[in-house]
């Protein structure tokens, strides 16, 4: 067997021939580390594919049928389900719940008769048995319980047990024998995650991989890593908080707009169906510098809170601080404030924050963001059943936003009588006024900004 050694960045799977302090590719320093390979990986692979070349005309386009988790929000961030054949790899800080989350799907897959291999390279039998009883699984017959880290020995178990779903926790402790670098390196995690992947593609698997993240918040290994599979989730949510946001950052099979909302408890992960209710719940009253926007991820509109603050700088230069918001997209809104309307923001440190650990990227909440700073600042409020929505241009003009008609629904069901909207929103052919609401449109920033008590 022919090795040869090269020296691998750990944070990004560069390789370089000789060690170098700086990467090429991320530009970390001290990353490289020397490793040993072999034409291992070529072997194996060129034996698994055995399918033919066919024409695309002879393929036969069915609507294959998804595994349905009967996890609402699992399902739908997946676009419908778990698709045979597919890879999925799921991202997390420590302790964010990733273990539990992919038991619970092991074990629903489970009791609709799917056979379901579980591998648990970090913790023992026992302990994996442990936290089913904690959750509540119900004892069935297909779902299997193994503690192996040694991929070939993993290999063995698929061929032999043929099950339609393999969970791999995780996928850092995997290791192949034949190769000297050590467990969780850039080069053991891309050969075992190109088995596994292989194995699910030619046996039509359904495969999930867990995977850790670096102290950045991206997926540890080689980037790679997430070129490969057909979904990549993150699961997200703050460490001092109760929900957990899971995110698509890529799915071959649906859509990556789609969130889905949960909840730690000691019984386990629990669906949040209402996450608006959640993040509204203890919204103060009469409160300055709190606004509240319908949001819209992927297809579903739910309404979080907004609250800045603005105080004096004590240290002569100011801050702007951001938490679920983009830092960028704040300080373009605060300079819009300064220059158009005529703010005096320059000496004073500015935070804002959205409430439940939430990131939000929907540029309708621009207005909802700029009447937030600047009813703190004047230290008016705005009426507590008002609903904000619109995208702010560098000219302060409102822009219309998308999906009207689904945000306003959303705040009617949870009791709001008015809505600030832009104008040109009017213009649309969607009929978004009700009974309920009093629709407000605007032009501009300083229009809303009128109507602060």
């Amino acid at each position: 067997m022919k090795t040869k050694t090269i020296f691998v960045c750990q944070e990004c799977g560069t390789e370089s021939p000789r060690w170098v302090g700086k990467c090429s590719g991320c530009e970390s320093w001290n990353s490289y580390v020397e490793e040993h390979t072999s034409s291992t990986l070529e072997k194996k692979g060129g034996v698994v594919f055995k399918e033919d070349p066919v024409l695309l005309s002879d393929i036969s386009v069915i609507n294959e049928k998804r595994y349905t988790t009967e996890i609402s929000e699992l399902d739908r961030v997946l676009g419908g389900g778990v698709v045979p054949d597919s890879v999925t790899l799921i991202g997390g800080d420590p302790g964010i719940g990733k273990s539990t989350l992919s038991l619970q799907i092991a074990c629903r897959l489970s009791e609709k008769n799917f056979k379901v291999l579980y591998v648990s390279g970090e913790e023992s039998v026992k302990q994996t048995s442990l936290r089913a009883q904690r959750i509540s699984a119900n004892e069935n017959k297909f779902l299997y319980i193994v503690n192996q880290v040694d991929i070939n020995v993993v290999m063995n178990y698929i061929h032999k047990m043929k099950p339609d779903v393999v969970i791999v926790d995780s996928i850092q402790v995997v290791y192949n024998p034949e190769m000297s670098s050590t467990p969780g390196s850039v080069s053991q995690v891309r050969e075992c995650a190109a088995l596994l992947t292989q194995m699910a593609k030619t046996r039509g698997i359904a495969l999930f991989i867990i995977g850790h993240v670096t102290k950045e918040g991206t997926l540890a290994g080689p980037r790679v890593l997430e070129h490969i599979v057909d979904c990549v989730l993150y699961f997200e949510g703050e460490r001092y908080s109760t929900y957990r946001v899971l995110r698509a950052t890529k799915n071959r099979f649906g859509s990556t707009n789609e969130i889905g909302v949960f909840e730690m408890t000691s019984m386990g992960l629990q669906e949040v169906v209402n996450p608006s209710e959640i993040f509204l719940s203890e919204r103060p009253e009469n409160a300055s510098g709190s606004v509240v926007v319908p949001i819209m991820e992927g297809t579903r509109p739910f309404l979080v809170e907004i609250q800045g603050l603005v105080s004096r700088s004590s240290f002569g230069i100011a801050r702007q601080k951001a938490q679920g918001f983009d830092a960028n997209r704040l300080a373009l809104l605060i300079a819009v404030l300064e220059k158009r309307i005529g703010l005096n923001l320059q000496d004073k440190d500015i935070f804002l924050n959205v409430v439940g650990g939430v990131k939000v990227m929907d540029p309708a909440a621009d207005l909802a963001v700029a009447l937030a700073i600047a009813s703190a600042f004047l230290d008016k409020n705005l009426s507590f059943e008002t609903v904000v929505l619109g995208e702010v241009g560098l000219s302060a003009e409102v822009r219309s936003v998308s999906q009207i008609a689904l945000r306003i629904m959303e705040a009617d069901k949870l009791g709001f009588k008015r809505c600030i909207l832009p104008k040109n929103n009017l213009k649309s052919n969607v009929d978004i006024r009700t009974k309920n609401i009093e629709v407000i449109a605007v032009e501009n920033v300083k229009q809303a900004l009128d109507l602060l008590n």
